[in-house]
């Protein structure tokens, strides 16, 4: 299983919010490029990029940090935050070098874009399921639909999707661990033969133990993004590393 640290970020500094709400911000950092740089020395192999700036505006912002980021390391990135036509897309992946596009918003809103998406950047476009009571939000998560996180990851089976992201928004930022309920909901997407990434709530290596453990009986379960917990010093990459790897 990939430990995948999380820079967020908004007005080019690395930052958290407390279950995606932009009024309970923290600022981690001034210089995105070094923090890259601190969790791919501590051994991480991918990191998780979100632009908060773009997914409330709909379209990238933070391009120069991204830009940074991707310069100051030799690890791919993976992005998404405002991914919401091809134009955006071929920004990230063929002209700053992000390694793959996660769209979440026009997934749900235009589901045979997104198909075309995956057809026509083959292994590069990530889903992301942001769910609120097993819901997806959307929007930087201003706006929850009717449409379970399950029932539209099911639409895209059997497409060449690299990922699948699975954020509890109700986890996300609190440090309060990762919930039975939640490995379900991400089991249930494995089923489905789609590679799911953990996100959300992942606070002690307790809980890198409990995801490595699950990936074991579900091989599926490919990876975990830790974002507050690493600023917080309650998980060390190296270690998260370590125990993920068996």
């Amino acid at each position: 299983m990939e430990i995948l640290p999380a820079i967020d970020l908004r007005g080019g500094q690395c930052v958290r919010l407390r279950q995606g709400d932009y009024a309970q911000e923290t600022v981690f950092s001034n210089d995105p490029g070094e923090m890259a740089r601190r969790w791919a020395d501590g051994g991480a192999t991918r990191l998780h990029l979100v632009d908060l700036d773009g997914a409330k505006a709909g379209r990238p912002v933070n391009v120069d940090a991204i830009r940074a980021i991707v310069g100051a390391v030799s690890i791919p990135c993976e992005l998404g935050g405002g991914l919401r036509d091809e134009a955006s897309i071929r920004l990230m992946l063929d002209d700053i070098g992000v390694e793959r596009a996660i769209i979440g918003t026009q997934a749900l809103k235009q589901p045979e874009w997104f198909r075309d998406m995956t057809r026509l950047f083959p292994g590069r476009i990530a889903l992301g399921l942001d769910a609120r009571e097993g819901m997806v939000a959307t929007a930087g998560w201003l706006d929850v639909s009717q449409t379970s996180a399950i029932d539209l990851a099911r639409q895209f089976v059997g497409l060449d999707v690299a990922a699948v992201i699975y954020t509890n928004i109700a986890n996300d930022g609190m440090m309060q661990g990762v919930d039975e309920a939640t490995i379900r909901d991400m089991l249930a997407l494995a089923d489905l033969g789609l590679p799911v990434i953990a996100s959300g709530g992942v606070t002690t290596l307790a809980d890198v133990e409990r995801l490595t453990e699950v990936s074991r009986q579900q091989p599926k379960l490919v990876g975990a993004i830790i974002g507050r917990a690493l600023y917080e010093g309650t998980i060390n990459v190296a270690d998260a590393v370590r125990v993920a790897q068996g």
